[in-house]
């Protein structure tokens, strides 16, 4: 029995526009009430997925950030893995020697997580750094410094630059960095974040099977993109939305025949769950 479900939200779960469907919204709802457990695994901080979801039940756990941080609705952090300030703040001068400054994900004592930005962005920062609007938590600085618990290291660029800089850092820093780089889905630029080895879905997954006492084989993922890789890696049951990549649908179990915006995980949930 497939007993814990986890989505992507960005292309997945959630529509192009960002939102909620209502159906996604009943089915979600109605699921949780008679005792399924489902859960998100997305690339969004807590204070994102909470807004984006506030009309879902979340009783579960969450796996954000791209695997870096696992909390609850309520904000407990259950596992946090955070870049050490020394790997930080060289993944930064690498960057800085190729005439690229980072946005900084970083975690406050409050629990908060802090972005911070270069005070001169480029074009494709600014374009990001646009949607936050007058968000608290987001802070430009002069001088670029890794925090304690630096979480994500995030370069948006041409896909050349990001490429470039993505072979210099495998070559200074080996395994003791995660990176992924893909096409931004919203963007028109690369998008790439360096992370803690153990800071992706994959990792975030097994930490949370263990977690919750839930066997691999009765977990069913959801995704569409790259870094749903690791998540497909992780699960008993893999099912990919209609407008997944190609790579992903070739590792998937099951391809949907309907699209984010048809709401194609809320479909596939009130058949197995509700009907």
């Amino acid at each position: 029995m497939h007993n814990f479900y986890l989505s992507d939200l960005d292309k997945t779960l959630l529509k192009s526009d960002l939102s909620v469907g209502e159906y996604t919204r009943r089915v979600w709802n109605e699921s949780v009430a008679k005792g399924a457990r489902l859960s998100v695994a997305t690339a969004r901080s807590l204070t994102g997925v909470c807004r984006l979801l506030k009309d879902l039940r979340i009783t579960e756990p969450m796996i954000l950030l791209d695997g870096v941080l696992i909390a609850t609705m309520e904000g407990e952090l259950r596992h946090v893995a955070a870049l050490d300030r020394l790997t930080a703040q060289e993944i930064i001068g690498i960057g800085q020697e190729m005439e690229m400054e980072p946005l900084l994900v970083s975690l406050e004592e409050d629990g908060l997580e802090s972005f911070v930005y270069p005070r001169r962005p480029n074009r494709w920062q600014r374009e990001l750094l646009a949607t936050f609007h007058n968000d608290r938590r987001v802070l430009d600085t002069e001088r670029m410094e890794a925090g304690e618990r630096t979480l994500k290291i995030v370069y948006l660029h041409d896909e050349e630059h990001t490429a470039r800089l993505e072979r210099r850092l495998r070559e200074a820093l080996g395994s003791a960095i995660e990176i992924k780089r893909s096409k931004d889905p919203y963007i028109d630029c690369w998008f790439m974040t360096v992370l803690h080895p153990e800071g992706d879905k994959a990792h975030a997954l097994a930490k949370l099977e263990e977690m919750e006492g839930v066997d691999r084989r009765h977990t069913t993922v959801f995704g569409d993109s790259h870094n749903d890789l690791g998540l497909f890696e992780m699960a008993g049951r893999r099912i990919a939305v209609a407008n997944a990549i190609d790579e992903l649908k070739a590792r998937a179990d099951l391809v949907l025949p309907w699209s984010n915006d048809e709401e194609g995980v809320a479909r596939f949930l009130e058949g197995e769950l509700l009907e």
